[in-house]
């Protein structure tokens, strides 16, 4: 019998060596290197990719196994590969756009396959062939024991399988929300997805009646009327706090656990809305700001979720005339009394519109202008009376974009500016006519934001991230609008991660690190700091960014052009956190899919 030749193994070792320091070593000793404009996640990514093909390179043309152990183990893996995304949760089956599996698996077959055969080196015969495949299946097998709660700024989150989710665990501890009917499902013909994952609850879903009648509220002036504040501009004005959190950090006032969703906060007096999701309802939710104690909660029998973001809706309410407004993930549009929680009117802005539910929900809140609420269903406007949801208007049809109407006057001229389809567009609030288009990739996120001088700051993002951000002029003469690009910049690239305009500069996260640019020249002034995909709110009076980091933390930053500076930390939430912070006077209010907290915050003194 021919002896079975020994492989060549050291290209392998090599390979494998610094494909492992490319994926987990580099990002953490590197995390603030970019290349190309590509943040070191996605560089890493890519050198994980390029070393599973340099393996493949070296195991089929210069390793010296024989054809049928080349052929036969790539085979198997592809075979392992293809059966383990069958038995996989699905929050990881749907990962990454149903690909999170197949990336993420690379450095880990890399390294089983140049492990088995070096265990296997000596074996003959069929003996080294089953000790590579088995190598190659056993690196397949823990990914059926994990789920994942989402992707972060850093990879994904993985949890054991058999562990509950954070929601699951608040509907074990008992649902206590007061409950106002919501409809019947029959009404609401949500094209919603089915959600593996949803938890059983015992929801309260139906026409019954509420147990314990909601008390009147009388209704107070409104002090934070929904996403990001009146202007939609994250800017915080009349407040003054002190910054030395060292000295005299932040009080907590409150914390209570809050089912899943991206929402923000609409305030009013002592009473705060948000939105959530509690197993197979979608709720608009009312809570005291002073105690944190529950007041209302209106349901509908609709689940939104997929594996990136988790489950819940994406929108915030909306505050105007003794109503809330808000959109649900899957295009339940509700107008509910402010009070009581009871519903007004309600529609489907999907069937209005004739739109498909995107992939990451509609995200869009909802914004008054003048007697109609306008609504963003993914790329495009629709519009309903505020007082009778009779459907106004309808907009372009346009499929991209997560970002939310803006009210902007450009020119002289008051219209709605909405970020997506095919770039940006402004119409006119009363009948949705277009007034002028920009092309750019669509798709956006965050906000428009209007400069001192009337120009309007507009930005792009890919499949990889934030592309830049873009100062245009808009103007009208003789009737036509015409549009001017200023210029473009890479310097301030937003993600889902909004900017704030401040003192002739723009102030927000490029990635996962905070970057101010000049607003003459759209040139980077400085960069700092790591918050990943958190977000940030202006205290206008102290040059002051509130920001909240992914992973909970608050922090103090200048918002001053001469350098970088952090002036405070302090721990806030635990877990993912993508929600917008609300500061109304000394209270700050805090939330994620899993938690809200209120604060109160420390005054300077006089």
């Amino acid at each position: 019998m021919t002896p079975t030749p020994s492989l060549r193994l050291w290209p392998g070792l090599l390979i494998v060596t610094l494909q492992w320091v490319m994926a987990f070593l580099v990002p953490r000793l590197f995390p603030a290197v970019e290349w190309f404009g590509l943040e070191i996640g996605l560089i890493s990514l890519f050198g994980s990719m390029l070393g599973g093909l340099a393996i493949i390179v070296w195991w089929l043309f210069f390793s010296r196994a024989r054809w049928v152990e080349r052929v036969g183990a790539l085979a198997l893996l592809v075979v392992a590969l293809f059966v383990t995304r069958l038995l996989v949760h699905p929050s990881i089956a749907g990962a990454g756009m149903g690909v999170l599996l197949f990336l993420a698996a690379v450095p880990w077959w890399s390294l089983a396959l140049v492990v088995g055969a070096v265990v296997a080196n000596r074996l003959e015969g069929a003996q080294r062939f089953q000790v590579i495949a088995a190598a190659l299946v056993l690196s397949c097998v823990p990914w059926t024991m994990l789920r994942t709660s989402g992707v972060t700024s850093t990879g994904s989150e993985h949890h054991w399988r058999w562990t509950p989710t954070p929601e699951a665990v608040l509907l074990a501890g008992g649902d206590d929300l007061p409950t106002v009917a919501p409809l019947a499902v029959a009404e609401l013909p949500a094209p919603e997805p089915v959600d593996p994952t949803a938890p059983a609850a015992a929801s309260g879903r139906g026409l019954i009646p509420v147990p314990t009648p909601v008390t009147s509220i009388p209704l107070m002036p409104i002090e934070w009327s929904g996403f990001r504040g009146s202007a939609r501009d994250g800017v915080v004005r009349g407040v003054r706090i002190h910054t030395d959190w060292s000295s005299s950090p932040p009080v907590e006032v409150w914390r209570r656990p809050i089912g899943p969703g991206w929402s923000s906060f609409a305030v009013q007096g002592d009473l705060l809305y948000t939105q959530e999701q509690r197993g197979d309802d979608e709720l608009v939710s009312c809570y005291r700001l002073s105690t944190g104690e529950p007041v209302w909660g209106h349901r509908d029998p609709v689940r939104f979720w997929e594996s990136n973001a988790g489950a819940g809706p994406r929108a915030t309410p909306t505050l105007h005339e003794g109503r809330v407004f808000a959109l649900g993930a899957t295009g339940v549009l509700n107008a509910l009394d402010a009070t009581t929680g009871a519903l007004v009117w309600s529609s489907q802005v999907a069937t209005d519109t004739g739109q498909s539910l995107p992939i990451w929900g509609f995200s869009g809140s909802p914004l008054i202008f003048g007697d109609v609420v306008v609504v963003a269903v993914a790329g495009t406007l629709a519009a309903y009376d505020h007082s009778t949801g009779a459907h106004r208007w309808t907009g372009p049809s346009h499929s991209g974009g997560y970002s939310s109407p803006h009210r902007a006057v450009l020119d002289g001229v008051e219209q709605v500016v909405l970020l997506g389809g095919p770039g940006a567009i402004g119409v006119a609030p009363n009948d949705g006519t277009v007034l002028w288009t920009h092309d750019w990739e669509s798709g956006a996120i965050v906000q428009p934001a209007v400069t001192g001088d009337g120009d309007i700051l507009i930005n792009a993002v890919a499949a990889t991230g934030g592309l830049g951000i873009r100062r245009m002029g808009v103007s009208r003469t003789s009737g036509t609008w015409a549009l001017e690009e200023r210029w473009t910049s890479i310097g301030l690239k937003p993600y889902f991660n909004d900017l704030v305009v401040h003192k002739g500069h723009a102030y927000g996260f490029d990635g996962s690190i905070l970057s101010a640019i000049d607003l003459r020249d759209g040139r980077r002034v400085w960069k700092g700091g790591r918050f990943g995909n958190g977000q940030m709110i202006l205290l206008a009076e102290q040059d002051l960014l509130l920001v909240i980091s992914e992973e909970g933390e608050l922090a103090l930053v200048s918002a001053t052009p001469d350098q970088f500076t952090e002036l405070s930390r302090f721990p806030a939430l635990d877990g993912k956190t993508w929600n917008h912070p609300v500061v109304v006077g000394d209270m700050l209010l805090v939330r994620n899919g899993q938690e809200m907290a209120a604060f109160r915050l420390p005054l300077p003194a006089r």
